[in-house]
């Protein structure tokens, strides 16, 4: 029921010195120094020399598998829990990509409400690239409004595999988003999987100029993978727009610590980046025809490893670099209580040792990860 971390240097993610964090069921209750606290049910776990951060929120997860475009054999599996936790994963929210045939929404739920069964916190999207949208109920409206776990829908554009929505079908789409996240109280957001065609923003600037709908529900992903779309990526983001970067370096135009550094040079905010991993989400090549050359997937650890090579290379603060894949995200879902560590928020921390290396997780108060030793696995690992 209660546990109490002592003695660590807690990082909310701005630097709160050391700390005793004191928990009851899923919720952190205190913070201060020196906690004097009993109970025939508390936990002591000394954290003396390390790091307690935030737990990652990955808004791009393909947990019932991507891929699928070089045929059945292609198909990436489902992700296990265990995999999720050991990349200090707390909150993930699940997505369809190309494949809308083989894979459902249907699935899509199920494979959320099984994670979350096994401990995670888990949301996931309606839709896929094609337009219109595979739903369960009919409507991307009732979707979102009466599917709990569902935040928004997927969408592809500028890309040969998108459906090449038009500019009367897109508005309408983001009318529906924002009307059912007004019934519901999410913040109903279009997930814009941003391919390599030259059309890029185009549609997206379109609409924002000709209509009062807000910047706040277009979500571009992928958006360092080409230098025109990145440009306009960031402009999108100075605007007011959230951009979020794949957090693998070869899925961008350089390396992201490079990426970053673009970034800083042309005063981008960074509360209007996040980080997603595209895990289990395939990466592919294709010739000049359009034949597949090659294809694999993406790991689901790549957001840690991002803010850690960030911090490490002197690119941004630590504090910086932790708000890309915890508080920003947070924010931009209006997850409450998440992604950060703070007074009666959710207890989702990671303990890190002093090298920055992921030591212990924490969901919802759980203990899930202890000493580099996962301990709660899912139900058929």
């Amino acid at each position: 029921m209660f546990k109490l971390i002592k003695n660590a240097r807690v990082y909310s993610p701005k630097d709160l010195g050391i700390k005793d964090i004191l928990i009851c069921n899923d919720r952190v209750i205190e913070i201060e120094s020196n906690i004097q606290f009993t109970h025939k049910e508390l936990e002591v776990i000394d954290a003396a020399g390390k790091i307690i951060i935030p737990g990652i929120i990955d808004q791009h997860v393909h947990v019932t598998g991507g891929g699928g475009e070089g045929s059945f054999n292609t198909r990436v599996p489902e992700v296990m829990l265990s995999e999720l936790v050991q990349s200090g994963i707390t909150t993930v929210v699940g997505l369809l990509g190309t494949d809308t045939v083989t894979r459902s929404v249907e699935n899509l739920l199920a494979k959320t409400k099984a994670l979350k069964e096994e401990g995670i916190t888990a949301y996931c999207l309606t839709g896929g690239y094609e337009y219109p949208s595979p739903t369960i109920t009919g409507s991307v409206k009732k979707d979102i409004t009466f599917i709990q776990e569902i935040l928004g829908v997927k969408l592809a554009i500028s890309d040969h595999r998108a459906s090449h929505i038009t500019k009367d079908e897109f508005t309408k789409l983001v009318s529906d988003i924002r009307v059912s996240g007004m019934f519901s109280g999410k913040s109903s957001y279009i997930k814009l999987h941003m391919g390599n065609s030259s059309e890029r923003f185009s549609i997206i600037n379109q609409i924002l100029n000709e209509t009062d709908l807000s910047i706040s529900h277009f979500r571009p992903t992928h958006v360092g993978r080409r230098k025109e779309l990145f440009e306009e990526g960031m402009d999108f983001a100075k605007r007011g727009g959230i951009i979020d970067i794949t957090a693998c370096n070869n899925s961008n135009i350089v390396p992201l610590p490079k990426l970053f550094n673009i970034i800083k040079k042309n005063e981008v905010p960074l509360k209007n980046i996040t980080l997603s991993s595209d895990g289990r989400g395939s990466w592919s090549t294709y010739d000049k025809l359009g034949k597949l050359e090659k294809i694999g997937h993406a790991a689901c650890d790549t957001i840690y490893k991002t803010i850690k090579d960030l911090t490490n290379k002197g690119v941004l603060s630590f504090e910086e670099a932790l708000t890309l894949g915890t508080e920003n995200v947070a924010l931009a879902l209006d997850l409450k209580g998440r992604g950060v560590i703070s007074k009666n928020g959710f207890a989702d921390i990671l303990i890190l040792d002093d090298n920055l290396d992921l030591n212990s997780v924490l969901i919802n108060g759980r203990l899930m990860m202890k000493n580099k030793e996962t301990i709660v696995k899912g139900t058929y690992e």
